[in-house]
């Protein structure tokens, strides 16, 4: 099956080898870190997070006066991440050591968790692992004190705020203000247009960031050198297409649709039943709950997980199993519904197949991470999408198809992919001013006369939208309960004062008509009829219209619908996608860069290398600023 897209990549093994104490590179730039109190971790799946958290949590508890040390994780099944590990056989100074009574997440002890949580406190034990309810619930019974000296990790950190009314959220902005406690967030996802806010701006902005990104770790990969990604399209239902793209000689995971997904037939154990029949016969089951399945087309045995079963104990079975696979044979195909996206570890998995459309481009870039493991079973693994065609023209289709590639090429490269930004400005009368791109002129708008509104404008906006659209009364009025006019002057300024409780009225009101604006003007552009909420998607992205890069190549047929394929995308693409995206930024002279020049070329002759853009040496990161800016000046002039 043709890819999508092909992105190539050196195979250094850079990303995988350690240094003299075991670390990989991800970790060893997080270890320098260490002495953070708030640290935010931003590298992809399989990078390596977990470690990179038990090397910084045994120098806090040896060498930072930490007493304890609590790892929050989403689901259980993501436990067994942090269970206990060698590392000084690889030449660190202590092993990570977990007592099972407090790895909430594996414990077969039968006392609450919350109860447990507790007890860890009081205890002599350092370690503990639960998930994030655990944690919410054990923190409604504790003060915030008993977080002193204590270091807490949150594991996937980009989505906790969306469980019951962003709860978690609100115990970390209390132990932040009311204790001592250092905190550790880490997350495979940094979309936050995409996802809703955890932290409040003032409080984000105490993190240290370290950032790694996909190039840099599937660069440097051992056996992995590429990943493709396609876009099928299908009439009817998805289980008559689904033959096409799901090839059992590739380790899967494919998720079917939620039952109130326009793709669902709605009964998702028969979606099951009928994708085993298209496979062949189930002929056993094991003690494990893993089917058996003979395939029709030569007899060939598959494994395969059923994890759409809704008998816990079963499910429970299945899991455990999949936790402890350490062989390319011990399993063929894993069918999911909303388990195994995240923080799921099956390194052999070559195939990611998805399908129905997926609003959320964490959750993709998630599920993206099954399958970029480094294993010696696979040069290559891809991502597939099996999405009901939208109601548009195949033109609209593909350049749909093209943003969507480059938002996603974008986001491995953990860069923050947004909803198109608009400037907005005063019509006055007699103005024949023609407006500038992307600048929107209105009669009786009033400009954001503080930097503390435009610094929300230009940075949080999108953070704001995503906490007005959720708030509980404002969800009540948005069917039409309540006047337009009672939202935009009533509703809306409310929670903006919440949000930013140091904006007086007047920056409250200009925020609020920006808000205002901002939404509607979007709504126009991408009010469509019909299903067309893959285009709608595709388009809200910034940054996708700067990179002047065509990934189509061609459109072929696809069951009664087709498939977009596109051109190869390689290293030197990713590089420039994310030069692209850099040069949005830099502010530079001409006159300063013939300056900087020099120096550019002293850097590369005495280290060895070009500078880093990511580096925390100011005076480097400039020089490689330099750099993109020459490089987009010269092909400015090449393409007149």
């Amino acid at each position: 099956m043709p890819n999508l897209v092909d992105v190539n990549y050196e195979q250094t093994g850079k990303s995988k080898s350690t240094n003299e104490f075991g670390m990989r590179e991800m970790q060893a730039k997080a270890y320098e870190q260490r002495d953070a109190p708030y640290l935010l971790l931003k590298a992809p799946p399989a990078s390596g997070k977990s470690r990179a958290l038990m090397f910084i949590a045994l120098d806090k508890l040896r060498n930072q006066d930490m007493k304890k040390v609590i790892v929050a994780v989403p689901e259980r099944s993501i436990g067994g991440s942090f269970s206990s590990t060698d590392l000084k056989q690889f030449g660190f100074f202590e092993n990570w050591e977990v007592n099972e009574k407090y790895n909430l997440c594996t414990t077969t002890d039968n006392k609450s968790t919350v109860e447990s949580f507790k007890e860890f406190l009081e205890s002599g034990e350092e370690i503990l692992i639960c998930t994030h309810a655990t944690l919410r619930f054990a923190f409604e019974q504790l003060d915030e004190s008993k977080f002193n000296n204590t270091l807490l990790a949150i594991d996937e950190f980009h989505h906790v705020s969306a469980d019951t009314e962003n709860k978690l959220g609100e115990v970390l902005r209390n132990i932040i203000e009311k204790s001592s406690a250092d905190i550790i967030a880490m997350t495979g996802s940094y979309f936050r247009g995409d996802s809703v806010p955890v932290l409040l701006p003032e409080d984000e902005a105490k993190f240290t960031k370290v950032t790694y990104n996909y190039y840099e770790q599937l660069n440097g990969y051992e056996y992995l050198k590429s990943l493709g990604i396609g876009y099928h399209f299908y009439q009817g239902q998805y289980t008559s297409a689904i033959d096409e793209v799901l090839d059992t000689d590739k380790k899967t995971i494919l998720h079917i649709p939620h039952p109130n997904m326009g793709e669902s037939t709605k009964d998702k154990h028969k979606e099951v039943d009928t994708i085993l029949d298209i496979i062949g016969t189930v002929e056993s089951v094991t003690e494990d709950g893993i089917l058996i399945v003979k395939r029709k087309t030569d007899g060939k045995l598959l494994k395969v997980a059923d994890l759409v079963n809704d008998n816990k104990k079963e499910r429970d079975k299945i899991i455990t199993y999949l936790r402890n696979i350490n062989s390319v044979d011990d399993m063929d195909l894993i069918i999911a519904l909303g388990m195994a996206k995240e923080g799921f570890d099956w390194p052999y998995c070559e195939h990611a197949l998805t399908v129905g459309y997926r609003g959320s481009l964490t959750e993709i870039i998630q599920i993206i991470g099954r399958a970029t493991r480094d294993s010696e079973n696979k040069t290559s693994s891809q991502f597939t999408n099996l999405i009901a065609q939208p109601d548009a023209n195949n033109d609209e289709v593909k350049l749909s198809v093209n943003n969507m590639l480059k938002a996603i090429t974008s986001s491995l490269l953990m860069e923050q992919v947004l909803a198109p930004s608009f400037k907005f400005k005063t019509r006055f009368e007699n103005d024949t001013e023609p407006s500038k791109k992307g600048e929107l002129k209105i009669k009786g708008f009033k400009n954001p006369t503080s930097a503390k509104v435009n610094d929300i404008i230009q940075s949080d906006l999108d953070d704001l939208k995503a906490t007005i659209l959720q708030d509980e009364q404002m969800i009540k009025a948005m069917p039409g309960n309540i006047e337009p006019e009672v939202i935009n002057e009533v509703l809306i300024p409310k929670i903006i004062k919440v949000k930013y409780p140091d904006l007086n009225e007047e920056e409250v009101k200009e925020l609020s008509q920006y808000v205002v604006v901002d939404s509607v003007v979007k709504n126009a552009t991408t009010k469509t009829d019909g299903d067309k909420q893959f285009i709608r998607m595709a388009g809200k992205f910034i940054n996708v219209d700067d990179l002047h890069i065509d990934l189509i190549n061609s459109i072929n047929p696809f069951q009664k619908a087709f498939e977009v394929l596109s051109k190869q995308v390689t290293t030197g693409v990713l590089k420039l996608i994310q030069e692209s995206i850099e040069v949005t930024r830099i502010k530079m002279s001409e006159e300063e860069a013939v300056i900087l020049w020099p120096k550019v070329n002293r850097f590369v002759q005495e280290h060895k290398r070009h500078p880093d853009i990511n580096s925390a040496n100011q005076k480097e990161k400039r020089l490689a600023e330099c750099i993109i800016y020459l490089k987009e000046e010269t092909r400015k002039q090449r393409n007149g």
